[in-house]
């Protein structure tokens, strides 16, 4: 999911728990840290229970889909990809040695 759309997403659960719970949050941080974003989609559940608020949860849900969805996509990576890869890695020549120095000779007058 495009780092837009996160921050969309995070902009308005922000918007709902300020107005409902009076909760102030940091929606770029929301949108780009894991560990934050996921408990403040903690947060906003357990809020939307105490305070029968069900837009508060589909809010939350809306956010850890799209977390789960990057770190899905993220971990996954095409089978051909991974192929490919060890492929070069096992074709690819060694590195040509360092060129050699010129060292003095004798010692500095």
């Amino acid at each position: 999911m495009p780092d837009s759309d996160k921050l969309a997403i995070a902009a308005h659960l922000h918007v709902l728990l300020r107005r409902k719970t009076g909760r102030v949050t940091d929606t770029e941080w929301m949108a780009t840290n894991a560990e934050y974003a996921l408990e403040i989609v903690r947060f906003a559940r357990l809020r939307a229970q105490e305070d029968d608020a069900p837009e508060l949860a589909e809010w939350a849900d809306r956010l850890d889909h799209a977390l789960h969805q990057d770190a899905s996509s993220a971990a996954r990576k095409p089978l051909l990809d991974v192929a490919a890869q060890a492929v070069r890695q096992r074709l690819a020549p060694p590195p040509p040695p360092p060129p050699e120095v010129p060292r003095y000779v004798g010692g500095i007058r």
